[in-house]
This record gives C-alpha cells, sequence and structure tokens, in this order.
C-alpha cells in the first residue's frame, strides 16, 4: 500500500502547544509488542509475520503511558487489537508510551510504519491524534475515550478519518454506587481519581449519584468521601505522573479508608492498584470496586477484595473499528458505548457473589433497565451528548 506520508516534524508541530519530545524507535517488525502483555493470551503475542495475513491491511496501537499491561484501560484496549490479529489476521504494530512527550512522535512512528489504521488509547493523546489524523487523511485513526473531531472549531463536520471510542461510564458507574452503598458497613464509601479529567470524573459522578439514589429510595445516609459531584471537586492521586503512581493510589485509598469508607471506588488506572493493597491490607474490612475491566481478571490477585467491577468494552470497540476499516465500513460518528449497547456495565460478582443479596441483585437489574428506559436521568455534565 502507499501513503504520502508527512515528516515527524510537521506533527509535532502542530502539537507543539502540549507536546513535545522525542520517543524510543518503535519495533517494526509485523506485530511484535513492545513489552506489551494481553489481558486474555499472552500466547497470542508472537509476531504476526509467522502466519500470513488474509489481506493487506496492518492495524497499530499508541498506549497511554500505563502500558500495555496496566491492568486496566491501555491492557484492555490491547486485547481488542490481538483479537483483530487473530480472528481477522490482520498485520498488527504498536508502541507503549512512556511520558506525554512519547505521544507525538509514536503516533508518527506507526504512520511511518504504513499502518492503515492508528488506535490511540486514551484521553491524553486526542491533541496528537487530532493533529496527525488532520495531516494524513488517507491513514484511518480511533481514539478511545475522547470523541471525534471536528473538522475546526464551532464545526459540526468531523474530521472524516478519525473515530472516537467513548463509553458513558456513569450509567454504570452509578450501579457501582448503589452496590458500594448496600455492601457499607460504617455508611462511609470513597472515590479517587488519577487526575481531573472528564474521562475520570464521569466515574466518581456516577458513583455518587448512584450512592444519592440508594439513600433516597432506603431512607439511609451513605456518604460519599473524595467527591463532590455538584462542586466538581475531590480526592486525586498526587504527582507528576499520577496514573503511574501506585505507592500514591494507596496513600490516598488510605486516606479515605482513616476517615472511614470500608468501600472505595479508584478511577486512576494503574495507580488504583495502590488502592487494592490497601483494601487487600485492612483483612477484608475495606473492599473496591474496581473500573475499566473486571478487576478478578486483570488483578486476579485482588479479587479477594474486589466486589464488582465498572467495565468498558474497549477491546469491542477497537476490535470494531479495526474491522470497518478494513471492510471499508469506516466512518467518523463516534461509537458510544452504553448500558443498553453493552459497552459499559458491571461485572460479575466472583468472590463476593453470596454475599450481595438477592434484593440487591433484583435492584440492580431493575436500575439498568430503568437508566435504559430513561426512567433514571443521569446527571453527569462529563457524559457524552
Amino acid at each position: 500500500m502507499k501513503k504520502s506520508l508527512l515528516k515527524l516534524a510537521s506533527v509535532i508541530g502542530a502539537s507543539a502547544l502540549v507536546l513535545a519530545g522525542c520517543a524510543e524507535a518503535p519495533n517494526t517488525t509485523p506485530g511484535e509488542p513492545t513489552a506489551a502483555v494481553s489481558p486474555t493470551d499472552a500466547t497470542s503475542m508472537a509476531p504476526s509475520d509467522s502466519a500470513a495475513p488474509a489481506a493487506d491491511f496492518k492495524a497499530c496501537m499508541v498506549s497511554d503511558a500505563g502500558g500495555f499491561d496496566d491492568k486496566s484501560f491501555n491492557e484492555t484496549a490491547y486485547a481488542g487489537l490481538t483479537r483483530a490479529k487473530e480472528e481477522l489476521k490482520v498485520d498488527t504494530g504498536q508502541i507503549e508510551s512512556n511520558a506525554e512527550s512519547d505521544f507525538a512522535p509514536n503516533v508518527q512512528s506507526m504512520i511511518s510504519a504504513d499502518c492503515d489504521i492508528v488506535v490511540t488509547v486514551g484521553f491524553a493523546l486526542a491533541a496528537a491524534t487530532e493533529a496527525a489524523a488532520k495531516q494524513n487523511p488517507d491513514v484511518k485513526f480511533a481514539i478511545v475515550d475522547n470523541g471525534s473531531f471536528p473538522v475546526s472549531e464551532g464545526s459540526t463536520e468531523l474530521v472524516p478519518n478519525a473515530k472516537g471510542l467513548i463509553f458513558n461510564t456513569a450509567e454504570s458507574s452509578f450501579l457501582g454506587g448503589y452496590l458500594a452503598a448496600s455492601m457499607s458497613q460504617t455508611g462511609k464509601v470513597g472515590t479517587f481519581g488519577g487526575a481531573k479529567y472528564p474521562t475520570v470524573t464521569i466515574f466518581m459522578d456516577g458513583f455518587a449519584q448512584g450512592v444519592a439514589h440508594f439513600n433516597e429510595v432506603k431512607g439511609k445516609s451513605v456518604q460519599v468521601i473524595g467527591w463532590d459531584a455538584e462542586k466538581q471537586d475531590g480526592q486525586f492521586v498526587p504527582g507528576n505522573d499520577p496514573f503511574g503512581n501506585i505507592d500514591g493510589g494507596k496513600n490516598t485509598a488510605n486516606t479515605l479508608i482513616a476517615q472511614g469508607a470500608d468501600i472505595i471506588f479508584p478511577v486512576a488506572g494503574p495507580a488504583g492498584l495502590g488502592g487494592l493493597q490497601a483494601a487487600q491490607a485492612s483483612g477484608g474490612k475495606v473492599n473496591a470496586i474496581w473500573v475499566d475491566t473486571d478487576g478478578c481478571i486483570s488483578a486476579a490477585e485482588f479479587c479477594p477484595s474486589i466486589v464488582s467491577s465498572v467495565y468498558k468494552g474497549m477491546d469491542i470497540a477497537v476490535f470494531d473499528a479495526i474491522k470497518a476499516a478494513m471492510d471499508g465500513d469506516f466512518t467518523a460518528e463516534p461509537y458510544v458505548g452504553t448500558l443498553e449497547n453493552g459497552g459499559t456495565g458491571l461485572s460479575e460478582f466472583h468472590d463476593f457473589d453470596g454475599k450481595v443479596s438477592a434484593e440487591t441483585k433484583s435492584e440492580l437489574d431493575k436500575l439498568k433497565a430503568d437508566i435504559i428506559a430513561g426512567t433514571i436521568k443521569i446527571t453527569s455534565k462529563a457524559q457524552p451528548s
């Protein structure tokens, strides 16, 4: 395939207001990952040139700073790429980012590797992805946790070769908040974020609304520590790399626990593992609800402390975007994962299946149906419009 490629400097220049620097050169061996781990099948990491692809098509991915083994959103999105490799027999390429300064160079490196579609993982890569898409109209782009891009400020027309993959996790987090409130023995539950991004606060909004609904229908007064939805302010992990700061996540969780929270809801990527460590160290007095993926699968060692998880079907969205690009059906219309289409929801209860009452399980099913029907209105301002 032939593409008109722009030089690296043009992409970096377009993104210079927010991004700078250089990155490690990508692994250009088709399908060979750079220290990435598939959430579902480690054997899928064999180089893709070991089997002839069914079509002359290459799908590529650029991670956020957490890397492909973050037990969270990068890892789940990467599972969509490995599924495309296995099921669609496409060629693949990928590169991990270690810092913001890697984003634009890493995106350009995938363009230079002759990728037909480049999937970027995370809101933080929006500037680099938008600049690259506008400058490379013959390459398709999809971005996890960010909407599609307008052709210009204020325009309703979308950049035709870039697709946003977004998720209304306020809906599923509402269920998580209701579940947390029903499980709390102290009457206090806590949440914290990695950073104050809309893709983080949307979880915290939904969680708080779910707790408030529990209080309303049950006549209770369970308190949410760590997030004030009205003020849009709360507890976040400190440091220059908050999502990677596992110790900071643990300290933040312990702050909530010291204030009485016995169910915690970390929305912080790898830093959230620190929250799971804090819950585990409590000896069963504190438990957690995980996010992005089923924590009992991605972080199985903490499963005894995980009541449930608010998942996002990022792997499905990524796979579908790759398939659409391969089949010639790609559009810029954003994918929105909801409770209705299964793009987000609550995972199984695993070790807590016998501890979550039949009454609560029935109520959660009814709440899900009511949210889908619009009987319950989700109020988060961060949710997709």
